[in-house]
């Protein structure tokens, strides 16, 4: 294995460095032996070759484990946090080195030598720190100059070649028919889909509950076919906000950074959405929109499926859904009739027709 050769490599080095330094001087000051060539700083050199390179073998096998933790965590971070992390540690130690300067020219001896390495390590910590957990703003303040300075040559706002990336929550992405908006391309821009998401629809499918394994493995089929079929842009945030918890808080926040707006067909995070200015899709309202228009007075075919709440009423549907009570349809149950719209109600759940069979019309 490289990796552990490396290690007692540096182990070897490490040793000769110390002997070098320190055994000869050990030596005379122990006043060992009278011999001069046995404090020689070669030979100290390489006993404390020798001696470290014994003790690598017992410690290589953790060292090189560590070091694999180590890489294994620094491949799983995405790289624009890494990069932006690097650059606030950067940052941090030159702050570091420019306040040092001053200080070590001070004569105390513990301000001079301890105080450097503290700030140092200090102010590359916070460094590292704001710039990783500050990644995501880092990156909106880049994408808003940069959108600043493009804007400028068409005084409409909506005419932006690069339209707002939109956010998939995930109740919109288990319902599906976000698959077909996209193919139709009323939806433009880069459809984004966060990594936190991901997970929420990944343990929704490995849930003990049937019905809820059902619905997570179809949001997961309806992404693939999303990413793989359909001729749109799809990117992965693979950002995470660890200081909120709530997967709808996260999307809020998210759209927030990007300068993104929220598809959704929940209601409760459409009404969020409203409260904290951000912009949302709700596809329950576009399917509303497209809804056909019926009127008083038009003549329908539909098919009578159950009874109504009341007496003699029947229940029948469009092919959107659309719920149709008729008058005196209990007894064409399980039959397709030709019907007369009587009234149509508009409710916060959607619309409601009433009407009546033909036959009825016909018969008064």
């Amino acid at each position: 294995m490289v990796l552990k050769k490396i290690v007692h490599l540096f182990f070897i080095i490490l040793g000769a460095t110390i002997g070098y330094l320190y055994i000869p001087y050990i030596i005379r000051l122990l006043d060992f032996t009278d011999l001069t060539w046995v404090d020689s700083p070669f030979l100290g050199a390489a006993l404390g070759a020798i001696i470290l390179f014994v003790i690598s073998y017992w410690i290589a096998e953790y060292i090189v484990g560590f070091l694999r933790w180590i890489e294994e965590g620094l491949v799983k971070i995405p790289i624009g946090d890494l990069l932006l992390g690097s650059l606030g540690l950067i940052i941090g130690l030159i702050t570091a080195f420019l306040i040092n300067l001053p200080i070590q020219e001070i004569q105390i001896e513990f301000i001079s030598n301890v105080m450097p390495l503290f700030i140092t390590i200090l102010l590359g910590y916070f460094g590292f720190q704001v710039g990783f957990r500050r990644r995501d703003e880092l990156l909106n303040l880049l994408s808003i100059n940069r959108k600043e300075k493009k804007k400028g040559s068409s005084d409409n706002e909506g005419s932006d070649a690069n339209p707002r990336p939109k956010i998939l929550d995930t109740s919109v992405i288990i319902d599906g028919r976000i698959a077909d908006i996209c193919q139709t391309s009323f939806i433009e821009g880069t459809i984004v889909i966060p990594q936190f998401v991901l997970g929420e629809l990944q343990h929704i499918a490995d849930s003990s509950d049937v019905l809820k394994r059902n619905r997570g493995r179809r949001g997961l089929d309806v992404l693939n076919r999303i990413q793989k079929e359909l001729p749109i842009k799809v990117e992965i945030y693979e950002g995470d906000f660890e200081d909120i918890h709530e997967v709808d808080s996260k999307l809020i926040k998210l759209a927030k950074v990007i300068d993104g707006i929220v598809v959704t067909n929940d209601f409760n995070l459409n009404k969020v959405c409203d409260l904290q200015g951000v912009h949302v899709l709700n596809i329950n309202d576009l399917a509303n929109a497209v809804k056909p228009v019926v009127l008083p007075g038009e003549e329908l075919m539909v098919q009578v499926i159950k009874d109504g709440k009341e007496q003699n009423q029947g229940i029948a549907y469009l092919d959107d859904g659309t719920m149709i009570v008729v008058e005196e349809g209990r007894n064409y149950i399980g039959k397709t009739i030709e019907v007369l719209i009587t009234s149509v109600l508009q409710t916060s759940a959607g619309r409601m027709i009433f009407a009546k069979p033909k036959l009825l019309e016909k018969a008064l």
